[in-house]
């Protein structure tokens, strides 16, 4: 969706607009396409996922990647003065962020009440191996 938003404000823009902008830069390397990177210029990489293996470690990444997004969002609303249509948007994916934090925060109770449990364990003697 933010890729769509920095279409639309960008299309149709002149070479002097784009210099204007201070995107220069960034239209030699993609033009006036969607180039997936970090407002520093970084590129998305998939080095960006942290990953363990661990319930816990992973859902604590994910609850902090759903805050970094959110306060993206934020900032991108500030940044955008008062034009609706590029804030209703970002309002909106600001307000998923933060459903998505509350239901990993749940998953992540759910995980830890479940390793909190005390584990028992049970023969069958009955059962031939």
């Amino acid at each position: 969706m933010v890729g769509t938003i920095v279409h639309q404000l960008t299309k149709g823009a002149t070479i002097e607009e784009i210099k204007e902008a201070g995107l220069d830069p960034y239209y030699t390397d993609h033009g006036l396409g969607v180039y997936p990177q970090a407002a520093a210029g970084f590129p998305f990489t998939a080095s960006v996922l942290a990953v363990k293996g661990d319930p816990i470690a992973d859902l604590q990444e994910d609850l902090a990647a759903e805050q970094k997004a959110r306060a993206t969002y934020e900032k991108l609303i500030d940044l955008s003065k008062d034009n609706p249509d590029v804030i209703d948007p970002l309002k909106f994916l600001r307000e998923r962020e933060i459903v998505h934090f509350q239901r990993f925060g749940e998953a992540l109770r759910g995980v830890q009440d479940k390793l909190a449990e005390k584990q028992f364990y049970m023969n069958d003697m009955n059962c031939k191996n």
